[in-house]
């Protein structure tokens, strides 16, 4: 037992980046109301909501539900280059999140971005990083299938095992903030940690949850892995009061 303890389990984090590395989806919902109300629509907060942490082929169809009258492409360009102008004049990160790559950086820890904006965004956030902490990014438009679905996960998971075979599912963790992207982690089978903040998640023993990332740590993570190492059938149970959402 205590050799098998002593291995480095932990190998990679897998992050999500709107919501759980940047604080954007304020943004996103910005250019929702614009291109809703230049088409002479309405765009609500319950309907912004239902776009949290989807695909944008997803979003971008629901927003033609809404009055847009472009093509789901003409969309998503459109949001997301509203998006990359206002990050270009303020990044705005959350809570822990910049620390805990320094120290996965820092322990050695690979990580990959996998995330449902496109990689024009995803370029421009991780360029505002002081270091190059993702060995790849995996972005919507790099994948079939995006989220809630587990491609943009799997498809992380076997970039990495290019480099490393002997890496598999139980030595990463996923770390995600939307309902979407919690599923689409825990289906891929990899260790996931749910820190909900625009929305609030639904009690799931199949993923940790953490308030925010403030504070939290490589050890932290290892913690959470080589309890799945060891228990591969372990729940996370979160009692119901742990649900409500932190807001950065």
């Amino acid at each position: 037992m205590q050799s098998s303890v002593s291995q480095p389990l932990l190998k990679a984090a897998l992050w999500d980046m709107d919501g759980t590395i940047v604080d954007t989806e304020p943004y996103w919902i910005e250019a929702e109301h614009a291109l809703v109300a230049a088409h002479g629509g309405q765009w609500s907060h319950e309907k912004a909501m239902q776009l949290v942490g989807q695909s944008l082929v997803f979003s971008a169809g629901l927003l033609q539900e809404a009055g847009v009258r472009l093509e789901r492409r003409e969309i998503i360009d459109t949001l997301t280059q509203h998006v990359i102008r206002q990050v270009r004049e303020s990044v705005p990160w959350r809570p822990g999140a910049r620390e805990l790559l320094e120290d996965l950086h820092t322990a050695g820890i690979r990580c990959v971005l996998v995330t449902m904006s496109e990689a024009p965004l995803a370029r421009e956030i991780v360029a505002s990083l002081p270091r190059p902490y993702f060995d790849f990014l995996v972005t919507g438009d790099t994948v079939t299938q995006g989220k809630p679905h587990p491609e943009a996960y799997l498809t992380a998971v076997s970039l990495l095992q290019e480099q490393d075979p002997d890496l598999g599912l139980h030595h990463c963790v996923a770390l995600e903030d939307s309902e979407p992207g919690v599923a689409a982690a825990v289906a891929s089978g990899v260790p996931t940690v749910a820190i909900p903040h625009i929305v609030p998640l639904p009690h799931d023993p199949r993923r940790a949850m953490w308030d925010t990332l403030e504070g939290r740590t490589v050890a932290d993570l290892e913690e959470l892995v080589a309890l799945r190492h060891e228990f591969p059938d372990a729940t996370f149970g979160q009692a119901p009061a742990a649900q409500e959402p932190v807001h950065g």
